[in-house]
């Protein structure tokens, strides 16, 4: 089964470190000009998710959304959630000293028919 989105070792040991201190988490990806690439973590009730969201799947047993205008954007590629230094946006690992931050693969050929059925990637 194709993901639309995975996390690295490094973003799985974060999340577990998150969990183990906060409890249930969630992710979004943001929309802001500035931090495009940011995933950002949550706890419940920090951010409403709505029919203007997308989920895309979990990453370390937690929800991972996006704006539904991002994904249209974004819906050809993969998400592949890393960690770098830093604070960044107003994400739960800030105080940790780390940012979650996202990459993107295209999908193969193959990837893209198995999610949508079609042969090719036009809409």
């Amino acid at each position: 089964m194709v993901e639309k989105v995975v996390a690295t070792e490094a973003a799985l040991e974060l999340i577990e470190l998150l969990k183990n201190k906060h409890g249930p988490v969630f992710f979004h990806q943001s929309g802001g000009c500035c931090d495009n690439s940011a995933a950002n973590c949550y706890l419940p009730g920090e951010l409403t998710i709505g029919a203007g969201d997308e989920y895309l799947g979990d990453i370390g047993g937690f929800p991972f959304y996006i704006s539904k205008s991002q994904y249209e954007y974004w819906k050809h590629t993969q998400r592949i959630i890393d960690v770098s230094e830093g604070t960044g946006a107003p994400s739960l690992g800030g105080p940790e000293g780390k940012a979650f931050h996202t990459r993107s693969r295209l999908f193969t050929d193959e990837e893209w028919a198995e999610l949508t059925g079609k042969a090719n990637r036009d809409p």
